[in-house]
């Protein structure tokens, strides 16, 4: 079988802050970017890369109720809603531009029990995304 991943999803609350942080800081390119109403989805990627992340709103769907909108809200606001894992060949280097460019430190780099180094950080919409060093 031959499977690959095309893309994933990650929710924004602030598409301009959601760019920034992703093209600006992590240095992805932006693929596309469609609006509808007031509403914004974004497609960027690593350069070179085919795998894409999807931003989204997060509570577009019509069949969400407002109570939903709310949970979801709380949950990005808490960093518990949704998450990516990244991985670099410099996991110090890339740290230490996150830490310059604000970026919000959850964890700075760090040796893990289960074998791997890393960090992590919350996007400005309060997704958490931890870096592994490669």
């Amino acid at each position: 079988m031959d499977i690959s991943i095309h893309s994933c999803f990650l929710p924004h609350d602030d598409a301009d802050a959601a760019i920034g942080f992703y093209r600006d800081v992590l240095g992805f390119e932006v693929r596309n970017d469609v609006g509808y109403h007031d509403l914004r989805w974004i497609t960027v990627g690593p350069k070179g890369q085919p795998v894409s992340i999807v931003l989204h709103p997060p509570a577009a769907d019509p069949g969400i109720t407002e109570d939903e909108r709310r949970v979801i809200a709380e949950m990005m606001a808490k960093g518990s809603y949704a998450a990516l894992t990244l991985a670099t060949e410099d996991l110090d280097g890339v740290f230490e531009r996150l830490v310059a460019a604000g970026g919000e430190v959850v964890q700075e780099p760090a040796d893990q029990p289960y074998g791997i180094r890393d960090c992590a950080f919350r996007d400005p919409s309060g997704n958490l995304i931890r870096i592994n060093q490669r």
